[in-house]
């Protein structure tokens, strides 16, 4: 007779689930990789200050408008990087929770999620 064919049937869809969460465990690997690529940009002051950053919450660009530099009015500026970095955070975070939201509605039907 074939090994585990007599098994209660609770073994065989253990052994399913086990498959499944690797799946899923190697799905999620994926998408927070792809988070690495994807980026947002969001800028101050008119566009006179732009900050870029990756879904993975990295800044990977700042740009700041050769005018508001010579303008001499660092505080303005200081405010405006600020702004450009908040907004620029909350998209990236808010491209995060889109993509990994089909993980995390998963796993709280399990009880592991939110």
């Amino acid at each position: 007779m074939a090994k585990g064919f007599n098994a209660p049937m609770g073994a065989r869809n253990q052994g399913n689930m086990m498959a499944q969460i690797a799946k899923l465990q190697e799905q999620m690997e994926q998408a927070q990789t792809s988070l690495a690529d994807e980026k947002v940009t969001e800028t101050a002051g008119g566009g006179g200050v732009s900050v870029t950053m990756t879904g993975d919450q990295r800044v990977v660009e700042v740009k700041v408008q050769p005018d508001l530099l010579a303008s001499g009015d660092t505080e303005m500026v200081e405010d405006m990087l600020l702004t450009a970095m908040n907004k620029a955070l909350e998209s990236s975070r808010k491209l995060h929770e889109d993509k990994m939201a089909p993980f995390t509605n998963l796993l709280s039907g399990f009880g592991m999620g939110r």
